[in-house]
């Protein structure tokens, strides 16, 4: 049986949890240097997750923005940047966001509902993969190690980092705290409601605490729970 990926959930967020405000340009909460550890762990994975929802708001490249670390990919026999991952429901999906127009090659996992629509949307610009009639994070894992994918890190949203952590299936969680409250309800949280493996006493253990600049990171393994 093919080993499913070491699974890495990745967010910055305010000190009251959120993961951006409600106006129309994304809130900035790490710093430079923190967006360059980020860049670290983007160029060490082989696979690199958004959700649909998180695509359509941000319209992120997702790319590893280093020319050294991409040259380094390349001489250790890798692909120069990781392979770019969505996930998708609905199918409902823009061919002119810049997810599609940068770096290497791009994945997309539907159901079985919306896979015409996708591949009708994107042509050639992605592989479309479907996971059955409803979202199954165990078959999309199961897919993702099949393709040779042994480190994955998911960027987001929270309703996929909530699903993931439900689920049992996050390997490591990094959380860069930033000095900011947002304090609007309606703004997204990094997680949401949910039956959370071991309930509300259940403690992760810490892997590392530390200051960068004026952030902090927290590094969890959510597995490890006692």
């Amino acid at each position: 049986m093919t080993a499913r990926p070491h699974v890495v959930l990745s967010a910055a967020m305010s000190v009251d949890g959120y993961l951006d405000d409600t106006s129309p340009e994304r809130l900035l909460l790490s710093n430079a240097d923190d967006f360059d550890r980020v860049d670290q762990v983007r160029a060490s994975c082989d696979a690199i997750l958004i959700g649909a929802t998180t695509m359509r708001k941000d319209n992120p490249r997702l790319l590893v923005n280093s020319e050294e670390r991409r040259a380094k990919r390349v001489a250790e026999g890798r692909s120069e940047y990781p392979l770019k991952v969505t996930v998708t429901a609905s199918g409902d999906l823009d061919e002119s966001l810049k997810f599609w127009h940068h770096g290497g090659q791009k994945l997309v996992f539907t159901v079985d509902s919306a896979v015409d629509k996708v591949k009708a949307t994107l042509g050639d610009l992605a592989d479309v993969v479907s996971v059955g009639p409803e979202l199954d994070w165990g078959q999309l894992l199961d897919e993702l190690g099949r393709r040779g994918v042994s480190r994955l890190m998911v960027e987001g949203g929270g309703t996929i980092h909530t699903q993931l952590m439900a689920q049992n299936l996050a390997d490591e969680v990094h959380l860069a705290i930033a000095p900011l409250l947002v304090g609007q309800s309606d703004a997204p949280k990094f997680l949401g409601a949910a039956d959370y493996p071991g309930g509300s006493t259940a403690r992760m253990r810490l892997l590392e605490a530390r200051a960068i600049g004026d952030v902090v990171l927290l590094r969890y393994a959510p597995k490890e729970r006692r």
